[in-house]
């Protein structure tokens, strides 16, 4: 699969020394969702403005498209879209003269233009605001708007900088489904959010920046196996540690912590499935809860137990209706991966 960003030691140094990006090294596929994250100040911005020939990179190279943003700057700009997370467009003209206008800047022919901005606002279901004033918008009618503007050039990457955020759950579920079909139409997005959930959602790989530096990259399953898998290895050394100072009371802390939950509901509940489940030394306790749902705390360090749980309810005769266990989230590998932070070294 090919790439549709590329950076090499891409850094940006500005003018009071202050390193906002450090040497990044990032690869983005085409047609892929893209999740980056980080916190205020990690260089997210920085990294953005150089990529979109905002701002000249200080040391290091980045492609966008193939096209150097550097050396080609127009090549780069006539592939991006981008929706901020400010919206932009003029408060005074109506949402098809804000497209009109877009479609202008970018040299779009009149005789393709309307026809296009009408088959975009169909396909973001802004057709009826047409003819409004985007001062007179909603949120969420404003950020469709803002798509369409953004969209009118067929740009091959687009950039959304916190899309939804202040949106109700039905808009954000609207822009989510409109999201994916972008990039199922073949666009490469890369989306900028601090919602944990609409991340894990939506994107394909996710990157996290911190103090200029790429910390961490993978699937958002990828990065929560590895955090997982760091946790159960940190907790070990600590539990051998204490197990050899002999400090009883900490080591019962610890223990507890070491504990992980699963839960499920039965189709029909049955005393005979929760008994078959107390037989096993895995599963330190046992809760029924008001609608039947079994809530468990099972032993956190062996990959097997939770085989070992369904083949004892499925042997006791018992239809599992859900099932829940838990395990590290998005946040908790953002949470990790940006905690040592030297508050000086944000921008």
């Amino acid at each position: 699969m090919k790439n549709a960003i590329e950076t090499q030691n891409l850094t940006k140094v500005y003018n009071n020394n202050f390193t906002a990006v450090n040497s990044l090294d990032l690869e983005i596929p085409e047609k892929t969702i893209f999740g980056m994250l980080g916190p205020n100040g990690a260089g997210k911005t920085t990294t953005i403005k150089m990529l979109t020939c905002l701002i000249q990179p200080t040391s290091g190279h980045a492609t966008v498209g193939g096209y150097d943003v550097t050396k080609n700057p127009d090549e780069v700009r006539n592939l991006l879209g981008m929706v901020p997370q400010q919206v932009s467009l003029y408060k005074d003209l109506t949402v098809m003269e804000n497209s009109q206008l877009c479609a202008d800047y970018y040299g779009i022919p009149a005789d393709e233009r309307d026809s296009r901005i009408e088959d975009l606002m169909e396909l973001v279901d802004i057709k009826y605001a047409r003819d409004k004033r985007v001062g007179q918008l909603s949120g969420g009618q404003k950020q469709k708007a803002s798509l369409v503007a953004s969209l009118v050039h067929g740009p091959e990457i687009l950039f959304l900088d916190e899309p939804t955020i202040g949106l109700d759950p039905t808009t954000k579920r609207t822009l989510w489904d409109l999201i994916r079909e972008l990039n199922d139409d073949g666009r490469t997005i890369i989306l900028c959010s601090h919602d944990m959930h609409e991340v894990d959602m939506l994107c394909d790989n996710v990157g996290i920046i911190n103090t200029g530096n790429l910390v961490a990259y993978d699937t958002p399953q990828g990065l929560k196996d590895t955090l997982l898998e760091e946790n159960k290895r940190e907790l070990t050394e600590t539990l051998s540690q204490i197990h050899a100072e002999n400090d009883e009371e900490r080591l019962a802390e610890l223990e507890n912590i070491s504990l992980r939950k699963m839960s499920f509901l039965l189709q029909e509940f049955d005393e005979s499935v929760v008994s078959s489940i107390e037989k096993n030394e895995k599963v330190k306790d046992i809760e029924i809860a008001r609608n039947g749902r079994v809530n468990l705390k099972i032993d956190a360090f062996d990959d097997s137990v939770v085989h070992e749980v369904l083949n004892d309810v499925m042997s006791s005769g018992g239809k599992i209706k859900s099932i829940f266990t838990e395990e590290p989230s998005l946040e908790d590998v953002f949470i990790k991966a940006t905690a040592e932070v030297d508050e000086d070294a944000r921008a």
